[in-house]
């Protein structure tokens, strides 16, 4: 556990961002290593189903990350204010909330995830393989919910180092089982796609398991007394009111996916496989500015919690440093070997083809989202979630998806035109995010601790 709120402050971005980027890598990796099997052993038809079903986990889990993303914020402002009390109660609650939205979330998810695919315009010769792997995947999400929502609460109380080291146990169960359980071996059968969400369901169960350990044995936040576990009104409402805006904001953002997938899905298969394992690359590279934007909420969280607002501006200056630094690296590689990444999933030329104009022109898209990222981070430690909602909003669905359809249909781009509106969409939110950052508005949204005039 760390305490943000004394000594330097670029040592604790990287003591707190370090964990969590590894962490964030290990995440990713379960995605990519699923879609490097199915791309190497189930082919290009299997790896668009993989890649169709993705968006709308997302969609479905876009209301515990807004429940994550308050607590880690409540228990760092109530850690930073040295209230215990109201730590252990931030707990309890976020516990009861996170099993009630997983349990809804499977029931919804999987009843109608046939329909949902279909309003997606997936082809017809990817629905069933898109429908058994996002059936399968779903009996996973209350493992899934509980191991982030618990992490939320670790990362809150300056711990990220033991969350990385559930998720890395889980990870490497997740490489061993994929190809034990797509192509099987003795006793087990093949699965095939069915396999590799079977491994992931397993694996996040796994991890969940060590964390709910961990926080009991460790820690004394789990309340053991039966009247403990009673849903405070007064700290639910702050949790929603700060975590719905965050879950909307990322609803916003996943059925926005949801929607650019089901345009890029009208340009055929192999453009839905391009854009699936170009997807897939884009997450390593706003894995730093992730990881970073975490630690900022962290460090602002347990700041301003403790009345210290004048050190804000600098976690916000060393973090944009680190990340523009990384992130820019990132384009570099992007944009000059796009072919050579995209190759790691397939060798099919079309795909290739296709999956490296991707990536010369989203990847100029990766400084100004990991610049968004820094400027979000310091919104969520300070509790004020319903400004990056809006903008969210302007910037994906007034901006994005209107001008992919008119790029791409009506100035006759291609998909191309869909590529070129994250690139502009993306710039613009960086603006907007920059400018509503600088009006100081959030200072005035912290539930926690000393209120302190700004510096």
């Amino acid at each position: 556990m760390r305490d943000f709120t004394t000594g330097s402050i670029w040592q604790h971005i990287l003591a707190f961002s370090w964990p969590m980027f590894v962490g964030n890598l290990f995440q990713a990796l379960y995605n990519t290593v699923d879609s490097f099997w199915v791309g190497r052993f189930l082919g290009a038809e299997a790896l668009g189903a993989v890649s169709i079903a993705f968006p709308v986990i997302f969609a479905l889990v876009a209301l515990i990350m807004g429940l994550t993303m308050a607590t880690t914020t409540l228990v760092a402002q109530y850690r930073g204010a040295r209230d215990e009390d109201q730590v252990r109660r931030t707990v309890a609650n976020s516990l009861m909330l996170t099993v009630a939205l997983g349990l809804i979330s499977t029931v919804v998810g999987f009843t109608y995830r046939v329909p949902i695919l279909r309003l997606m315009r997936t082809p017809s010769e990817l629905l069933e393989p898109a429908s058994l792997y996002l059936g399968l995947f779903l009996l996973g999400l209350i493992p899934m919910f509980l191991y982030n929502v618990l992490s939320s609460i670790l990362r809150g109380l300056g711990d990220s180092r033991t969350p990385l080291r559930f998720l890395v146990y889980a990870t490497v169960l997740n490489i061993l089982l994929d190809p034990l359980l797509i192509l099987g071996w003795g006793p087990i059968p093949a699965m095939g796609i069915g396999g590799v969400a079977w491994a992931t369901v397993i694996a996040q169960t796994l991890a969940a398991g060590l964390a709910v350990r961990y926080i009991a044995r460790h820690t004394n936040l789990i309340p053991t007394q039966r009247d403990e576990w009673r849903l405070d009104g007064s700290l639910a409402g702050k949790l929603f009111t700060i975590g719905v805006p965050a879950a909307l904001q990322s609803s916003i953002v996943s059925f926005s996916m949801v929607v650019v997938a089901s345009l890029v899905n009208t340009f055929g298969p192999g453009v839905v496989a391009a854009f699936g394992a170009a997807g897939r690359l884009d997450q390593f590279a706003f894995l730093p500015a992730m990881s970073i934007s975490l630690a900022v909420t962290a460090l602002v969280g347990q700041n301003l919690g403790a009345g210290r607002q004048e050190r804000v501006r600098e976690i916000v200056g060393w973090a944009s440093i680190l990340t523009v630094c990384i992130t820019g690296l990132m384009t570099l590689i992007a944009v000059l070997e796009p072919v050579s990444l995209i190759q790691v999933f397939t060798q099919d030329a079309a795909v290739l083809d296709e999956g490296a104009r991707y990536l010369r022109i989203v990847g100029l898209n990766y400084v100004p989202l990991a610049l968004m990222f820094i400027l979000t981070g310091v919104l969520r430690g300070a509790g004020d979630t319903f400004a990056s909602m809006i903008i969210s909003f302007v910037t994906l669905w007034v901006v994005r998806l209107p001008l992919a359809w008119f790029l791409s249909y009506m100035l006759g781009w291609g998909v191309s035109g869909t590529w070129w509106s994250i690139l502009i969409s993306t710039s613009l939110g960086l603006l907007l995010n920059w400018l509503y950052y600088r009006t100081g508005n959030w200072r005035r949204k912290v539930v926690a601790g000393s209120q302190a005039s700004p510096a």
